[in-house]
């Protein structure tokens, strides 16, 4: 892991999606046990990647992770276990 960031110190909202999800091509965002993918590529909707990966305290929701040009978001341990192995 190149960098680890304390989500308790340093929030993102919102307005940082952009710097947060540069690099990456795809968005897997967990709900429960459904699994929601992005191609950021082709992305139609915007808001409903933002609905998907920021919670109701209006930050970034935990946990969240970018590995390789994937950004995983939310907690499903198939999902976690499928990409990070």
């Amino acid at each position: 892991m190149k960098e680890t960031v304390d989500a308790k110190k340093t929030r993102f909202g919102p307005d940082d999606l952009d710097t947060v999800l540069a690099g990456t091509t795809r968005v897997l965002a967990a709900r429960g046990k459904k699994i929601l993918e992005f191609k950021l590529k082709d992305l139609e909707d915007p808001a409903a990647l933002q609905k998907a990966v920021i919670g109701p305290s209006g930050n970034l929701r935990a946990p969240a992770a970018k590995l390789g040009k994937t950004m995983l978001v939310g907690f499903n341990p198939d999902m976690w276990t499928d990409v990070a192995g």
